[in-house]
This record gives structure tokens, C-alpha cells and sequence, in this order.
């Protein structure tokens, strides 16, 4: 009599912890998915201009404006996002061809004993958030010769204050290219490709009611300089280059933001935080600890199913 009657008392409060349970661990998911990164960044801002035949090609995580004449970009795009300053991909070093451009590209024979690197635009550290958009990185409609000090130098240091700013704001837009307008250059290769003397790369923050942006021109040598020394306003760098950046900003937001430039606001470390247990290992804990919860529901279920049984 009392083993009955401890049974029948028994599956309501069951029932009622496996429900409580569920709704716990439902709360714990939508708290969760609350603090996750929520990225604001706007769609296409990045983008250069077009330039009056040349060819525009996207690809997974940047579009390119590519010179046909010169075989390298004028400008390669991206928005890079505090969530993609890191991630689990390495680089492959697989320069090749892109087939996306009508035209052809240069190829991998044409740097060959060239004396000059294969240099990235669209830097691949800036895209190990993604095995695609790293592969891509590495297509020759991205790559410029540089000169072995600058590329491994000075510009690496640019590419890594980059990161930081994009950690720091949330959401950087970035155009990067050589400078075309001040040749005659020296080529290289059978596709002849020119060797930029010049390079730039401009930074836009914008969170829909500030601006700040900031230019740098480089020349392709080595350098001991500080980058704040290159600093200068997107203005000066669309004078110098001839092109056009940010045109899809509001033209009062467009005009304040590259007219000047305050190295102040701006962060010059190359050094991300420490980031061994980045956005992405969370993503991969947070997948693995929905499995896991999964789990415990099914079981609350199972717990649920017993106790509402009859007799």
C-alpha cells in the first residue's frame, strides 16, 4: 500500500522537475544567444567606387576592382568584424590564377626569382575566420609584388593595427591597394606586373551616427618609421590615388569623416588581447553545450513520458 502510494505522488513531482528543468535550461539558451556577438555592420559601405573598366569581382569576404593593364587590384574591400579578428584556419600559401577575372590574372611563374613577394591586399590573417574566404585570399587578383622588408615589415604591422582597431570598434570597413598613379613601373613576369612604388589602406568606423576614418601611404621599401608617421586623412589618399572611398556614406557623414583624420582615436598596437579562448571557441562550446542540453531535455522528456503513464 504505502510502495502505491509513494508511486502515484511520485510522477507529478517528477513531471513538474522535468518541466522546470527544460524552462531553466530554455532561459540559460536564450541568455546565452543574448551576449553573443550582434555585428552592425552595414552592407556594401566598404566598397570602393567603381573604376571605368575595370573589373569587379567578389569573393568570399571581399570584392576587388582588378587592373587588367597593370595585371594586379586597384582595390581590394572588406568589413572586418571583432568576431573575425581570429579564427582555427591557417594559411596555405596556394597562390594561383583567379579564374573570376575575365581577363586572366598574373600567374604563380610570373613571381618567380622576381625579387619581390607575393604581397596580400586583403591580408589572409584577416580571414582565418573562414576556410573559404582564407583559400581566396591567395588568388593572384589579390596580390601585388612588394619588396620582401616592406611586405614582412612595415605592412604586416599595418595589417595587424587593423585587427586590433577591428577589435576595438566592432566593425572596421577597409579598403587596401597599390597606388596607379604614378607610373611608369618596372615589371615582372611574362604577364608583366607592375611593381607599385606606392601603397595604400584606408579604415573607416561608422555605427550609424559617428564616423572617424584614416588613411596610409606607404612607399613599397623597407621602413623603421612609426605608422603614425604615414597617418593622413582618406581625402589626401583619394587625391593621391584617384579614387573614390566610401560613397555609400550619407555625403555630410563622408565629408566630415575624410577631410580629417586624429591618430588619437585610433590604436597603433600590432598585438591582439588575448584571444586562446576566442568567439570561435565559444561558438564551438556553445554548439557542444547545445548538444549536451539536448541531451538532458530528452531525458526530462523521457522522465515526463514515465510519469504520466497510467497503471
Amino acid at each position: 500500500m504505502s510502495g502505491k502510494r509513494t508511486r502515484s505522488v511520485s510522477r507529478p513531482v517528477l513531471a513538474i522537475a522535468a518541466v522546470a528543468l527544460i524552462l531553466l535550461l530554455l532561459f540559460a539558451i536564450s541568455v546565452r544567444s543574448v551576449d553573443r556577438f550582434e555585428s552592425n555592420a552595414v552592407e556594401d559601405f566598404e566598397l570602393a567606387a567603381p573604376v571605368e573598366g575595370l573589373e569587379l569581382v567578389e569573393h568570399t569576404g571581399f570584392t576587388l576592382c582588378y587592373s587588367e593593364k597593370y595585371e594586379v587590384p586597384a582595390w581590394v574591400a572588406y568589413v572586418l568584424e571583432r568576431d573575425k579578428v581570429d579564427g582555427p584556419y591557417d594559411r596555405s600559401d596556394n597562390f594561383r590564377e583567379d579564374a573570376s577575372v575575365s581577363t586572366g590574372t598574373s600567374e604563380p611563374e610570373d613571381y618567380y626569382k622576381s625579387g619581390y613577394d607575393r604581397g596580400h591586399m586583403a591580408p589572409a590573417a584577416d580571414f582565418r575566420w573562414s576556410e573559404e574566404a582564407m583559400e581566396d585570399t591567395f588568388l593572384l587578383s589579390n596580390i601585388c609584388p612588394q619588396d620582401g622588408a616592406f611586405n614582412r615589415g612595415i605592412w604586416a604591422d599595418l595589417e595587424a593595427m587593423v585587427r586590433v582597431n577591428a577589435y576595438e570598434e566592432g566593425v572596421l570597413y577597409v579598403v587596401t591597394g597599390p597606388i596607379l598613379s604614378d607610373g611608369e613601373y618596372e615589371t615582372i613576369g611574362e604577364n608583366k606586373v607592375a611593381v607599385p612604388k606606392r601603397f595604400y589602406k584606408v579604415m573607416l568606423a561608422y555605427d550609424g551616427e559617428d564616423a572617424k576614418a584614416i588613411g596610409f601611404v606607404l612607399r613599397n621599401e623597407g621602413s623603421s618609421r612609426r605608422l603614425e608617421s604615414y597617418a593622413t586623412s582618406v581625402d589626401e589618399v583619394e587625391r593621391i590615388s584617384g579614387l573614390d572611398f566610401y560613397p555609400g556614406l550619407p555625403d555630410d557623414v563622408e565629408t566630415k569623416a575624410e577631410e580629417r583624420y586624429d591618430t588619437a582615436l585610433w590604436s597603433f598596437e600590432t598585438s591582439l588581447p588575448d584571444l586562446s579562448y576566442t568567439v570561435h571557441d565559444e561558438e564551438i562550446d556553445y554548439v557542444k553545450g547545445l548538444s549536451h542540453l539536448a541531451g538532458i531535455v530528452d531525458g526530462a522528456m523521457k522522465l515526463i513520458e514515465m510519469a504520466t503513464d497510467g497503471d
